[in-house]
C-alpha cells in the first residue's frame, strides 16, 4: 500500500499541472504505486483541506475527470484580471440546449415541437460551441438527424454526468412559461461557466 500522505501530495501536483482534469484511470497509471482506495482517500482528504483552510479554490469532478476550480465568489476579481470579452449564448440557445438535454437522443423536429419556433439557428450555434453532437439518425421515415450533448457541455455547467441535471417534469410547449422564472438562472450559470472556461484557456 502506497503512504497515504505521498498520494495525497502527487494528486495535488498533478491536478495542479494537468489542464483538462484527470480521470481516475489516469492518476493510478501515473502514481503506479497507489490503488482506487489510495487515490480516492487522496482526494477526499484534499477536498477536506481545502475546505477547512478557507482557501479560495477546491476539488470537483466534472465530466469524469477531477480538477482544481475556483469557487465562484471569487470570480469578480478573476473577471478584473482578464477583462476578456466573452461570447455568451443567447436565451433561445440556452433553452434549445436544455430541452436537448432533458430529451436526448432528440431529433430537429421534436426540439421544434416542443419550442414551437425554428431552431436550425440554434443548432447550428450549439454545434460550433460544441456542446452538443449529431449522435445519429433516427430509425423513422426520412431517418432525421439525432441530437445529444457532449463531454463540453458537462464541463460547462459543472456536472459529471446527465444523472446531474435537475429533475424536471416531463415539459411540452404549454411547459416553456414555466421555466422563463429558471431561464435567467441558467443563462447566468452559462455565462460564469463560460468565463471560467476561457480564463483556464489563456
Amino acid at each position: 500500500m502506497a503512504e497515504k500522505k505521498d498520494v495525497k501530495s502527487i494528486i495535488e501536483a498533478l491536478l495542479v499541472v494537468s489542464e483538462a482534469g484527470l480521470s481516475m484511470e489516469e492518476m493510478l497509471k501515473a502514481i503506479d504505486h497507489a490503488d482506487f482506495k489510495d487515490i480516492t482517500e487522496g482526494i477526499i482528504a484534499l477536498k477536506r483541506e481545502y475546505e477547512e483552510t478557507g482557501r479560495s479554490f477546491g476539488i470537483a469532478e466534472i465530466a469524469g475527470r477531477y480538477r482544481i476550480v475556483t469557487k465562484p465568489e471569487y470570480m469578480q476579481w478573476i473577471g478584473n484580471l482578464y477583462q476578456k470579452s466573452i461570447e455568451r449564448l443567447s436565451g433561445p440557445s440556452v433553452e434549445t440546449l436544455a430541452i436537448i438535454a432533458y430529451k436526448q437522443p432528440v431529433t430537429r423536429a421534436e426540439v421544434e415541437s416542443v419550442r414551437g419556433v425554428n431552431v436550425g439557428g440554434m443548432l447550428k450555434t450549439l454545434l460550433e460551441r460544441e456542446l452538443i453532437i449529431i449522435k445519429g439518425r433516427k430509425d423513422v421515415i426520412g431517418r432525421p438527424l439525432i441530437y445529444g450533448t457532449t463531454g463540453k457541455f458537462l464541463e460547462l455547467f459543472g456536472m459529471n454526468s446527465l444523472d446531474d441535471l435537475p429533475v424536471l417534469r416531463d415539459f411540452s410547449e404549454e411547459d416553456l412559461e414555466y421555466v422563463q422564472a429558471e431561464k435567467q438562472n441558467v443563462v447566468e450559470q452559462v455565462e460564469e461557466n463560460t468565463e471560467a472556461e476561457v480564463q483556464k484557456s489563456e
